[in-house]
């Protein structure tokens, strides 16, 4: 994480957080398996983006203080195309009531 997102994190305990079951290491992917739940026969889940409310099982820290990914080298891909400012970082932000950020 970089930037804002070292002091928010809201994208992490906002949304289900779905993706190839081939990131998985196991598969040759890099997402540790251990993390992950299987969704369907080609989805996994990020642990704990199911709850209620979400909160990956990766995310340390707290939300809009300071958070850091516990697998940021080696998170899915829907993280890694998340960007700062975004509307979809944005929405997470509002919902956590935080100030959206530009982009």
């Amino acid at each position: 994480m970089a930037g804002p997102c070292q002091t928010c994190g809201a994208c992490c305990a906002a949304f289900r957080v779905d993706f190839s079951m081939h990131e998985l290491q196991s598969e040759d992917g890099i997402v540790p398996d251990g993390l992950a739940l299987p969704l369907t026969a080609s989805l996994s889940r990020m642990r704990g983006t199911d709850h209620q409310p979400p909160r990956c099982a990766a995310l340390c820290g707290q939300v809009g203080q300071q958070v850091a990914c516990g697998i940021y080298e080696w998170r899915p891909n829907p993280c890694r195309e998340l960007e700062a400012g975004s509307d979809g970082c944005n929405r997470a932000r509002l919902r956590h009531g935080l100030p959206v950020l530009d982009e």
